[in-house]
């Protein structure tokens, strides 16, 4: 392909930037909308589970506010972390830690997102970065990022053929979902409203946990589980290999070594607290986790579903830094179900994650097989210009 009319120019040149809101609800006035905050910004996408509020007032909505095809880009803790906005949520606003890029009409917001992946992945960001300990992108250091401006016919071609690897992910991700939250709905109705089978043949005493099934307990959680800190991992220490290692968000990179072997539980321990991951593969447990070290009267879907809906971001015993103490939550009574109901729940649901599982596998090589492609597409070397979109 003919690269000699491709431009390259700083990212201020072609896209307006703007950073979020400083949080203060001291002073801050105005209409209570959601926003993200660096922890809802993945490489891609989002994760919008319990997003906070803050007050915007009418002049700021324009300035804060986000459009679809906005980048949102997180300034610090992992600078240049990025995703395209799509209307996911109405009236989404962002915080101060994130940059919202609005591409001008010279750049196509995939194309520009594409070209921001492949900065990453080749640590095209670290130059422009700041501070010693913490890393930080400020705007004046991200306005000066150059980026490849081919025509805009050609970058959509090439966002096109990027496009339907993500596409696909998307909707394999939406597949996730519902049958996590068919999963969800089964212990619900199993464990909390009791309706298990053979409910119907069930006695029930009281409890200090209020009617329970006869043959049930109640006890404390660490009877049913023990959760231990994760592990140290320095970055230089890193060997590139399979293993996930787990930090308090999620998968944060892989290791040649497991910790820890399946199935397992991770939950954060600080700075990010309350999501808790299944773990279907042998993993490395970071030291900002918590992991179930030993299911003892839980088998391990009902100990995973059951630190779920016990809301741990409620236990936060950090001021600055959100942190989960693992004796504050021990001591929680809770109920433990029979072994018998308890496996037939492992079998049940258990399937669910299986399909969960291979599905995760799926848009792992669908992500594989486009960042193949990215790196090549982006600089050219692959022409794409006798694609029809």
């Amino acid at each position: 392909m003919n690269t000699s009319k491709w431009e390259r120019k700083p990212l201020g040149a072609v896209a307006d930037l703007c950073l979020g809101k400083m949080l203060d609800q001291n002073k801050n006035k105005g209409e209570p909308l959601p926003y993200l905050a660096n922890v809802n910004v993945r490489w891609g996408d989002f994760s919008l589970d319990g997003l906070k509020k803050m007050r915007f007032e009418p002049k700021e909505m324009e300035r804060y506010g986000l459009k679809f095809g906005d980048i949102v880009m997180c300034e610090g803790g992992e600078p240049g972390r990025c995703a395209i906005w799509k209307n996911q949520v109405p009236s989404m606003m962002i915080q101060k830690a994130l940059h919202r890029i609005r591409p001008k009409e010279a750049m196509d917001y995939r194309f520009l997102h594409y070209s921001f992946l492949h900065i990453g992945q080749s640590k095209g960001f670290d130059p422009f970065f700041t501070g010693s300990t913490i890393k930080h992108l400020p705007a004046e250091k991200l306005a000066k990022v150059e980026v490849a401006v081919p025509p805009l016919s050609l970058q959509r071609r090439i966002a096109a053929v990027l496009s339907a690897y993500d596409n696909l992910i998307e909707n394999d991700t939406r597949r996730i979902a519902i049958l996590e939250e068919m999963a969800r709905l089964i212990y619900r109705e199993w464990f909390v409203h009791f309706r298990f089978p053979g409910h119907e043949r069930a006695k029930f005493v009281n409890t200090e946990l209020g009617r329970i099934p006869a043959g049930w307990e109640v006890g404390k959680l660490e009877d049913v589980l023990l959760l231990q800190r994760g592990f140290d991992l320095p970055i230089q220490n890193r060997v590139n290999g399979t293993v996930p290692i787990f930090a308090s968000t999620g998968v944060t990179g892989y290791h040649n070594e497991a910790k820890v072997s399946a199935p397992g539980i991770v939950t954060g321990r600080s700075g990010s607290i309350g999501q808790v991951q299944y773990v279907q593969e042998a993993f490395w447990p970071l030291n900002t986790t918590l992991w179930v070290k030993e299911f003892r009267k839980g088998t391990p879907m009902y100990s995973y579903y059951l630190l779920r809906e016990m809301k741990l971001g409620d236990f936060n015993s950090g001021a600055a830094v959100p942190t989960l103490n693992r004796n504050d939550i021990h001591g929680i009574p809770t109920l433990i179900p029979s072994l018998h109901i308890q496996d037939q729940f492992q079998v049940y649901v258990g399937n669910i994650h299986a399909l969960i599982r291979v599905l995760n596998q799926t848009n792992d090589n669908l992500r594989q097989t486009r960042d193949l492609l990215l790196p090549r597409l982006i600089s050219g070397e692959l022409d794409v210009s006798g694609l029809s979109i």
